[in-house]
């Protein structure tokens, strides 16, 4: 069986390729990056791991990337946002060349927002006819590392429109030992949906005060109104398309019931999921 990760240079992608060579699983796994030079040197050499062009502005390429690819774990990159220009010719393609399984990287609540990406491309996949799985995670702990880690280190603080929404969390760690999980054994989910989350529900403020029990520091939690949060973020050069992103996952949980925790991580991995805590604590070192 060929298994093909796109976004693999992603922390998801990584990470699920990680937990794939941890499983020692029989089946050829194909990263998926956009320069075969560069991007193949973030991994660690394996027999069992190759490396393939795939670069999801190339759209008439997309059967010969997919070309005797069994089973597909598709991740949306965050800056294709227009799924009828990128992601039908995909599936369309992966009809074609008779792709038996798509494992998409969805988001927690995609089944009932009909605005957001996730949603027309599980619409899509459905219809396709192929079996899949989609995996649908809460807020992930590494937007602190990454996205958010700027405002932390240069000003000691997390500027966000969440005001006291409660968010569920899951660490990209964990998505990947469930990914992994599922690619090594397609058939056991096939078209099934899985919320994944850890065991917590935490405000911005808790998080941030998690982090200065951790580090010792004095972070502060800003919650700004809309027009603040993306003037500043303008101010940044922040792409007007992230501020927009960012709105739509901080701002809008403020008016939409808090997600339920679900115990997929620990069914499907067989292993208990990180805490907000424990994570801060793995990455203290990031926060300073």
């Amino acid at each position: 069986m060929k298994l093909l990760i796109t976004g693999a240079t992603g922390n998801i992608g990584k990470a699920t390729i990680a937990a794939l060579l941890e499983l020692k699983i029989e089946s050829k796994i194909i990263a998926g990056i956009r320069d075969l030079e560069k991007d193949s040197t973030a991994f660690e050499k394996s027999h069992s791991l190759e490396f393939q062009e795939f670069d999801f502005e190339n759209v008439n390429q997309f059967n010969d990337y997919l070309s005797g690819v069994d089973v597909l774990f598709l991740l949306r990159p965050p800056q294709i946002s227009d799924t009828k220009k990128y992601f039908k010719p995909l599936i369309e393609a992966a009809v074609q060349v008779d792709i038996q399984h798509i494992v998409f990287l969805s988001v927690q609540g995609a089944d009932k927002n009909s605005i957001i990406p996730h949603h027309k491309i599980e619409k899509m996949i459905m219809g396709s006819g192929i079996n899949y799985t989609f995996l649908r995670p809460a807020y992930f702990m590494q937007n602190f590392t990454t996205t958010l880690r700027k405002d932390i280190i240069e000003k000691a603080e997390v500027y966000l429109p969440a005001g006291n929404a409660k968010f569920t969390l899951v660490d990209v760690n964990d998505i990947g030992q469930v990914g992994a999980k599922i690619l090594q054994n397609p058939e056991m989910h096939q078209n099934k949906a899985y919320d994944l989350t850890n065991n917590e529900k935490l405000t911005f403020g808790e998080m941030v005060s998690q982090i200065n029990q951790v580090t010792g520091q004095n972070i502060i939690f800003i919650s700004p109104n809309l027009l603040s949060f993306f003037f500043r973020k303008r101010k940044e050069r922040v792409p007007t398309m992230l501020i927009f992103v960012m709105i739509m996952l901080h701002y809008f949980p403020r008016f939409q019931t808090t997600p339920e925790i679900s115990d997929s991580v620990l069914k499907i991995s067989g292993k208990k999921p990180e805490s907000f805590l424990g994570f801060v604590k793995r990455n203290k070192e990031q926060f300073k």
